[in-house]
């Protein structure tokens, strides 16, 4: 019997603008990480999503900018199902955190904010850009790039055996 994938999931509001970046983004940086990080599957939803929405053109423009094409994306809202194959679940806002501790009160999975592990950070949340112009969108990826390092340490602690 094949193992079952393990799964972080990235959560915004609407899953069109910023948990896709940051899927796209994650998903690149652990395909370059050796076993067990590398085999992660990384997903994303909405806490409000509506089901099969595109990824916002400038968060498609923003990842095409760095060499990411996830022009295919489709939204989808967050469940319990998603939430019990887990290892992490990486919110934009404490918004997002507050909305799935009250949604889901049982899971065990550990909620973070995108940027709450980057040492210094100014915020650990990453605001919605929604409606504001490409460079808004930039900025945005940047810093969840900017909290990629901090993630991959995380799942690093987290799931490699200490040798």
């Amino acid at each position: 019997m094949p193992a079952i994938p393990r799964y972080v999931i990235c959560v915004c509001t609407g899953n069109i603008c910023r948990s896709p970046m940051a899927e796209a983004l994650l998903r690149h940086a652990l395909a370059a990480e050796p076993e067990p990080l590398r085999s992660l599957q990384v997903t994303s939803a909405g806490v409000s999503a509506w089901p099969g929405q595109p990824i916002s053109y400038h968060s498609a423009q923003a990842l095409k900018k760095v060499g990411i094409d996830f022009s295919t994306h489709k939204s989808r809202e967050l469940n319990a199902a998603m939430l019990s194959r887990a290892e992490l679940v990486i919110c934009m806002t404490q918004s997002h955190r507050s909305v799935i501790e009250m949604e889901f009160p049982g899971s065990k999975v550990p909620v973070l904010l995108m940027r709450e592990l980057l040492p210094g950070a100014e915020s650990a949340e990453v605001p919605d850009p929604y409606g504001a112009d490409m460079q808004v969108y930039e900025e945005t990826r940047d810093a969840i790039v900017e909290a990629i390092p901090s993630i991959v340490n995380y799942l690093r602690e987290k799931l490699v055996p200490a040798s």
